[in-house]
């Protein structure tokens, strides 16, 4: 089925905005799935959800349900940060030193990877069924990473909550869409984006507390009343209009919908390839028929999807006339590795402060904040910046060149590194992914029609995830590597497996004083080999700040305007 921009299901006229953040709650191609579904499905069209037939909660049930929203997307960022600080104890507890990059890989590689089918159950099913099915899933997640006997359960525990958090953060924003009429729908937007600066603050603070004072476990038991609490809120308060789904559908097209073909060699492929970085070198040699088969597998199964992705033209999930445009594979490239970079820096910044420095959990977590709090704020400055100024290419490349210093000059960390030096990189580390962090989603809304706004949005956000999940392997692998070769070439004596296995707090109890130092000094040379991965994907971003598009923001919304205001003319000379 071809792909024509004007035939968008929603009207143009007062409803831009109804489009964008309905699709990009869905996560699915616009002009497929609304043609598909006006003309032969018999799933209700965006049209029949006009402002005009909604009608908005207000006063105290608005109030509730945005709660209810704020906290379900607080849990899910939270949980993205506040295992950073805790796993040190966690290695501890388990003896699971060779599995720190699970720990974040498995949340991350599921929640990005169903991103997109939860749009199409969004689509196809109750609204509130599926958000709050999600906070279930999610919070059984939790559940199990809570009570988890051996790492393996806790990495189990981790994708299926996962799973859980896909849904929730694409539920909320179509929450919102069909609760906030358009004018007020930007400020209620905020108000959830601020969850995630929120939470990125609170979860390296509460996992160190949660470690040090308690157990890290409480790191995961925290969201199970949370999380009750949201689901008690939206259970009583979220009432949505009747919304006639596709009740005469077959099976068989009910499955075609959701892209299972797609999906089922997409996400093998992503698993083979995350267990051959995260095994290669380490459980097995590089050498190994187990890596290379995985490799191999992965090679083909990712092949073969990209494919189904031309084979299906604008009903794939990742339509391929999208990453034909320059802006899109430029801003594409600077997502992924931006977002590698950034992760690695997340995951191994605690494990430095705490192996290296011999702090705890508490104080790694304080010390993170300058990468944080940079971060947090410089986003929102330049968000009102590119408004200002118009144009998103010169702070994609200041983002480049800022942050590639600073993760570079990261790798300079020795065990004496004064506080002015790993604040002073840290927060300009912060300021520099601050700069670039959110504009490939600008030049999603600039360059693409509104009809490909929505999977365009959804695309920046799976990569930048992917990235993460499978960067923070790739660190894993290269610090286990590391550690192991220079324990055996600088302290002979100490078999290098009782400091893996001791994990990144415990060996300073498990390896004789006249050892330490050189051990210190190992753990610190592996973890600023690490940090070298996160300044090559930094370096790399410039490629795409370099060929992204100058174009002015101010100028196509002024040119959108003066297209509507004709349009409402003609309408009215026609009348």
């Amino acid at each position: 089925m071809k792909h024509h921009n004007g035939e968008s299901g929603l009207k143009m006229d007062g409803a831009d905005v109804v489009e964008t953040d309905l699709n990009l709650a869905l996560g699915t191609p616009s002009s497929h799935d609304k043609t598909v579904a006006d003309n032969t499905r018999g799933v209700a069209t965006d049209d029949s959800f006009s402002n005009d037939a909604i009608d908005y909660p207000t006063s105290t049930r608005l109030l509730m349900i945005n709660l209810s929203l704020c906290i379900s997307i607080f849990v899910t960022a939270l949980d993205n940060t506040i295992i950073a600080t805790a796993i040190p104890r966690i290695t501890d507890d388990f003896k699971s030193q060779n599995d720190i990059g699970w720990y974040g890989s498995s949340y991350l590689l599921t929640q990005a990877s169903l991103q997109l089918l939860y749009g199409k159950f969004y689509t196809m099913t109750p609204i509130k069924c599926v958000f709050v099915s999600a906070i279930g899933i999610f919070e059984l997640g939790s559940l199990i990473c809570a009570v988890a006997p051996n790492s393996a359960a806790l990495i189990c525990g981790r994708a299926i909550a996962g799973l859980g958090a896909a849904g929730i953060s694409s539920g909320a924003v179509i929450i919102i869409t069909h609760s906030v009429p358009v004018q007020k729908r930007p400020m209620y937007t905020g108000l959830i984006g601020a969850m995630y600066g929120i939470a990125s603050v609170a979860g390296p603070l509460l996992g160190g507390a949660f470690a040090d004072k308690a157990t890290w476990r409480w790191c995961f038991y925290i969201n199970l009343p949370i999380g009750g609490i949201a689901v008690l809120l939206m259970l009583f308060f979220l009432k949505l209009p009747h919304r006639p789904l596709a009740s005469g559908l077959t099976w068989r097209q009910r499955i075609a919908e959701f892209d299972l073909v797609g999906t089922i060699f997409f996400l093998p492929s992503i698993i083979c390839l995350l267990l051959a970085l995260q095994w290669g070198g380490t459980t097995y040699s590089w050498t190994s028929w187990r890596i290379i088969l995985l490799l191999v597998i992965f090679a083909v199964l990712f092949i073969i999807w990209i494919i189904i992705q031309y084979w299906m033209g604008d009903a794939a999930t990742v339509p391929s006339r999208l990453l034909m445009k320059r802006s899109i594979a430029a801003a594409a490239w600077f997502n992924f590795t931006m977002g590698s970079a950034f992760l690695v820096l997340i995951y191994y910044l605690p494990i430095w402060f705490q192996a290296v420095k011999s702090t705890s959990a508490v104080v790694s977590g304080i010390y993170n904040l300058p990468l944080i709090l940079g971060l947090v704020l410089v986003s929102i400055l330049i968000g009102i910046g590119v408004t200002v100024v118009g144009y998103y290419a010169p702070f994609m490349i200041a983002a480049s060149a800022i942050t590639s210093i600073a993760i570079g000059l990261m790798t300079t960390f020795t065990p004496g590194s004064a506080a002015n030096k790993w604040i002073g990189y840290q927060a300009m580390a912060g300021i520099g992914i601050g700069f670039g962090l959110q504009q490939p989603l600008v030049v999603v809304q600039t360059v693409l029609p509104l009809s490909d706004v929505p999977i365009g949005t959804a695309l920046m956000y799976f990569l930048q995830v992917l990235g993460g999940s499978i960067f923070v392997s790739v660190g894993q692998n290269i610090f286990t590597n590391k550690l192991k070769a220079t324990l055996l070439e600088n302290v002979p004596g100490l078999d290098p497996d009782i400091v893996l296995s001791a994990g990144a707090t415990s060996f300073q109890h498990s390896v004789a004083p006249k050892y330490l130092p050189l051990v210190i000094s190992a753990y610190n040379d592996a973890i600023t080999r690490a940090f070298l991965v996160a300044t090559l994907m930094a370096c790399l971003t410039i490629m795409g700040s370099l060929l992204v598009e100058w174009k002015n923001v101010k100028a196509i919304k002024k040119s959108s305007e003066n297209k509507k205001s004709q349009k409402i003319t003609e309408k009215a000379d026609g009348a």
